[in-house]
Order: C-alpha cells, then sequence, then structure tokens
C-alpha cells in the first residue's frame, strides 16, 4: 500500500487553528474580521497566518494596508480549505438534523396486507426509520398517483400501461380445512359446508369454488352454498376453526399449513394470476419507491422458502 494511502501513516497537517485562522483571513481579506468570527484577536489571526507561512516555507498573502491579498499559492490553498470546510459544515449539519420523514402508501389486498406483509414492517422500520408506510387495504385498484397511493401488490397479468410490475409469487388456490374434520376424499366434500371468499364493492374474486367444480367434478356438490365471507382473512379463520372447507391461495395460508392448523385434504389445483409489485415507471429511482421495494422483496426472499416447505411432496409449485 502506497504510503501516503496507508491508514497507519499520520496526516502531516498544520493545525486546524492555524487552518481556519487562514482561510477566514483569505475569505475576508482581513485579519480583525477573521478575528472577530473566530472569537479571538486580531495578533492570533496574524500569528497563525505567520506559522503557516513558515511550516510551508511559501507566503500566503500580499500585505496591503487594512487589507490582505492571496499570492497564487494561497488562493490555492484557500479553495480547497474552502470546499473542504463546506463539506465538513454539511456533514455535521446532516447528522445533527434528523432526517425528513416520508410517507409512502402502498396499496394492497386485506389479505396481502395481514397476512404476508405487516408481520415484516420491522424490518422496514430497522433499515428505514424515516419512511412511514401506509397501507391501503382494498381489492380495488386505486391510482397510483402519489395521492391516493404510491405503489401497489396487484394480482394479475402484470400489463398495466405506465407502470413497472416485478412478479413476486404464483398464486395456486388450494381446498383448505381444519385437520379435525378428517377429510381426505373429495366425494366427502357435499357433506361439509363450503367457504366462499367474495369481496364488496364488485371485485371480481381471483378463484372460486365454481371453477373448482369443473375441474373436479364431485358428484352432489352444490357451489353456491356455504359461508360466505368479504375478506380472505374472515374466511381463513373460519376453515381454521372447523367451519368447512375454503379454497385459498397456498402462499397467504403457508404458516397454517406448516404448522398443520390447516391441511390440503385433497385436489385439483387451480392456478391463478401471479401477485405483482407495481408502481410508476417514473419513481423508478424514487428512493422512497426503492426502499419500500427492497423491502418487499427482502420479505418475498425470506418467506419463498417457507412456502415451499408447506407444499405437498408432489413438488408442484405454488
Amino acid at each position: 500500500m502506497n504510503e501516503l494511502t496507508s491508514p497507519m501513516t499520520p496526516r502531516r497537517l498544520p493545525s486546524l487553528s492555524a487552518l481556519r485562522a487562514f482561510e477566514a483571513a483569505a475569505r475576508h481579506e482581513s485579519a480583525k474580521r477573521a478575528a472577530q468570527e473566530l472569537s479571538v484577536t486580531a495578533t492570533a489571526i496574524s500569528h497563525h497566518i505567520r506559522g503557516l507561512e513558515d511550516a510551508l516555507e511559501v507566503a500566503l498573502f500580499v500585505r496591503r494596508p487594512r487589507q490582505l491579498l492571496l499570492t497564487p499559492q494561497g488562493r490555492e490553498l484557500f479553495h480547497t480549505l474552502e470546499a473542504a470546510f463546506d463539506r465538513i459544515g454539511e456533514t455535521l449539519e446532516r447528522l445533527k438534523t434528523p432526517p425528513a420523514r416520508q410517507s409512502v402508501t402502498l396499496s394492497t389486498t386485506p389479505a396481502v396486507a395481514v397476512r404476508w406483509l405487516l408481520p415484516w414492517v420491522c424490518l422496514l422500520r430497522e433499515s428505514h426509520p424515516e419512511i412511514d408506510l401506509r397501507i391501503h387495504a382494498s381489492h380495488e385498484s386505486v391510482a397510483l398517483d402519489g395521492v391516493t397511493a404510491d405503489l401497489a401488490i396487484r394480482y394479475g397479468d402484470g400489463q398495466w400501461p405506465g407502470l413497472v410490475a416485478e412478479k413476486l409469487f404464483d398464486n395456486t388456490f388450494i381446498p383448505a380445512c381444519s385437520p379435525q374434520l378428517g377429510l381426505s376424499d373429495p366425494c366427502e366434500l357435499p357433506e361439509h359446508p363450503l367457504i366462499h371468499f367474495r369481496p364488496q364493492g364488485g371485485s371480481v374474486t381471483p378463484l372460486d369454488w365454481a371453477g373448482w367444480q369443473k375441474r373436479a367434478e364431485v358428484p352432489g356438490l352444490d357451489v353456491s352454498a356455504g359461508l360466505v365471507f368479504s375478506d380472505e382473512t374472515h374466511a381463513i379463520s373460519a376453515a381454521i376453526g372447523g367451519q368447512g372447507v375454503a379454497l385459498m391461495s397456498r402462499r397467504l395460508i403457508a404458516d397454517e399449513l406448516e404448522e398443520e392448523r390447516l391441511v390440503q385434504p385433497f385436489g385439483p389445483e387451480l392456478e391463478g394470476k401471479p401477485f405483482h409489485l407495481v408502481y410508476p415507471q417514473g419513481r423508478r429511482d424514487d428512493p422512497t419507491i426503492r426502499a419500500i421495494r427492497d423491502w418487499i422483496l427482502r420479505v418475498h426472499g425470506g418467506l419463498c422458502q417457507r412456502a415451499g416447505d408447506a407444499r405437498e411432496p408432489s413438488g408442484e409449485r405454488p
């Protein structure tokens, strides 16, 4: 390592007091005004400058009555010190001043918010304490205009004009119920209530029992009967409580499957559209958007293995 850059080699610099005295005198072109700024005497300023000139073996000022004029060497040193002191001052102010708080609104479905994001908000707080996350939980797509919301996690094909869409995970829907029901054969399904998820506001249900029955063709199954919930989390709670059989996204019930509070008694499985992280193209490099994006991808990466552990031995990806 070069001697000049070695961390073991001390910097051979004049005293900071001498450098400050010179920089102030050069800026004011006066030892008297420099002394007033630094709260010392003009004699002290002159003493520091003389010592600096002796150490450097160059003249830094041409001395005129009541005025100090920089020599070429003095001007070079002044510009360097001025920039350095400005950077030091800016850094000190930044350290003293807490970062400005920034609010970011993330729109997503209630189930994704409660079951996938909220348990990991602590990770965002640790890495970006200056960001206030606001979660807009709704099944309706809202404008990502920076007013209603800034970015979203959406269910769909990833084609939203003017928006960046990053795929987060595929979405496999499976029959799920409490192991207490003892279900193992689709033919037993008509003996148990079906649990339906139907969001309010005219939103389209991703997949439902009618679509599942087209594949399964279970004799005697009435897909119009059963318990109906407008919130997926309530439907999941009812299934855990043994109130019936729900058709749910495997990703959203990964914890319950892993802990065997819910089981997948049989197939078929239905492939839904994936979930995407979505934000405006014009805000791709926005620091706050990038911070939320990185947090979501971190959560997604940490949950991938857990979701995989909850799969059936067949090894099919959700």
